[in-house]
């Protein structure tokens, strides 16, 4: 027996139309235009993806805080595509008030040592002002000394048998715990790193 099409249920997925808004449209032009071959744009890319959790499973209340956000534009180099600047568009609520996400995107990426350009929401941008904000994202990272140094307290190790993420774990056999990396598919992968 075939299937009609008319049988065939459509699943309720439909495109996003614009993919970008015409203030992100505006902005990308000119971006575009600005950088050249010098960076690969990248518009709205997830936190998710530019950034990790410091030991998962001890930090699991800072995962909500960058869950399903993004940052507008990501500027990466175009051989090895490491991110060098975040764009965001910012709509200021008031000239001495910020939101909350603009100030945790603006810790996150300080943080990391790559410089956050802030642009005001407009229709139409000038790239003599765009460039004075890049000058001034990047004199903010000098100030603040960030370095994309990731210090070895802050490293997960990958599972030695199937190469997952690992997370932080506790032995409590034999009275006092001791801590050690266990694999997160456990107990299907039975991977451990012992912490001296």
């Amino acid at each position: 027996m075939t299937e009609n099409k008319a049988d065939i249920q459509r699943l309720p997925y439909r495109l996003k139309e614009p993919f970008l808004t015409t203030t992100e449209l505006a902005l990308f032009r000119v971006l575009t235009e600005m950088m050249g071959s010098r960076y690969v744009i990248c518009p709205k890319v997830s936190l998710n993806d530019v950034f990790y959790i410091v030991r998962p499973n001890e930090n699991v209340h800072f995962f909500n805080k960058f869950f399903r956000k993004h940052v507008d534009f990501l500027l990466c180099d175009p051989k090895t595509l490491a991110p060098a600047f975040g764009v965001e568009i910012v709509r200021p609520i008031s000239k001495d008030t910020t939101r909350e996400s603009d100030k945790f995107l603006d810790e996150l990426f300080t943080g990391a040592g790559i410089p956050l350009v802030h642009v005001s929401s407009s229709e139409k941008y000038d790239a003599g002002d765009i460039v004075a904000l890049f000058q001034l994202a990047m004199a903010k990272i000098g100030q603040t000394g960030s370095l994309r140094i990731d210090r070895p307290t802050d490293h997960v190790p990958n599972c030695p048998v199937c190469g997952k993420m690992m997370v932080l774990r506790i032995n409590r056999n034999g009275g006092v715990g001791k801590e050690y990396y266990g694999c997160m598919d456990s107990p299907r992968c039975a991977g451990v790193v012992a912490i001296d």
